[in-house]
């Protein structure tokens, strides 16, 4: 992407969604069919993009078919919401390479810029938080860790509101600008708690005054319609989005593992 169209320009939902599409290739190791994709702006250049159209979607037992890409868009939108813009620029296309997909604006990534990580004991950046204690693949002792951060607080609270079962540390990026994004939701907003992610720093600590007040503040938003976030899901899951929103207000404390469903999601990457 140029300098001269950033993430934040208003221009990019409809170039996400009406632009010609050019695939540069397949990402390896996505689940579903994931394209690296470009998008030429006349007097921009090139607008990088990942696009999934929903035929490259892999069937899932415990979600419903064909929905990955609309979740990810609910996603982009909840975010939006709160206000705290975690989700890159995401739209719908209707027409592309593939067909019908979501299409987001792709994140330059930083590799000074990890969130997550895995270390030997003791080997964490100063203030990360220990989250696991395990072995690896030649049987040595490993920790799972993370930064401590006000960025990725959010994004903590963000999932258990999206109720995301699939929170990897490659799903959270970090950029040149120092921003960190949040990527990868078409696993989400389950009727069934489906917590599942790398981010458990936090787990039981009071959320803040000014976390409370943005959630609160979402409360109203949704509403009892929102139609930016309710058109991608169903009627029961717009509900238990909800139910889930006044839940973690009302107890005021991020939550902590159930022991009901494997708290963390394998690979950790």
């Amino acid at each position: 992407m140029s300098t001269s169209l950033t993430l934040d320009d208003a221009r990019l939902p409809a170039l996400l969604s009406d632009g010609d599409l050019e695939v540069e290739g397949r990402i390896a190791g996505a689940s579903n069919s994931t394209l690296r994709c470009r998008i030429d702006v006349p007097g921009h250049g090139d607008l990088l993009c990942v696009y999934k159209p929903v035929a490259g979607e892999r069937p899932l037992w415990d979600f419903p078919e064909w929905t990955l890409g609309h979740r990810e868009l609910a996603a982009f939108a909840l975010s939006e919401a709160l206000g705290w813009h975690l989700v890159p620029p995401t739209a719908w296309r209707e027409e592309g390479p593939g067909g019908p997909g979501m299409c987001q604006a792709w994140i330059e990534v930083d590799p000074q810029a990890e969130q997550v990580d895995v270390v030997r004991p003791g080997a964490a950046p100063p203030g990360w938080l220990r989250i696991l204690d395990a072995t690896d693949g030649l049987g040595e002792p490993v920790e799972l860790v993370h930064a401590d951060s006000a960025a990725l607080r959010r994004i903590a609270l963000f999932d258990v509101i999206a109720n995301n079962a699939d929170r990897k540390g490659g799903h959270i990026l970090g950029d040149g600008a120092g921003r960190i994004w949040a990527i990868d939701h078409g696993v989400t907003f389950s009727t069934e708690s489906k917590l599942r992610t790398v981010v458990w720093g936090w787990a039981g600590e009071s959320i803040s005054d000014g976390e409370l007040d943005d959630l609160t503040a979402l409360r109203g938003v949704l509403g009892e319609s929102y139609d930016p976030v309710d058109r991608w899901l169903s009627e029961d899951e717009r509900e238990t989005l909800r139910s889930r929103v006044s839940r973690l207000i009302a107890r005021g404390r991020f939550p902590q593992p159930s022991g009901r469903w494997p708290a963390i999601p394998w690979p950790v990457f």
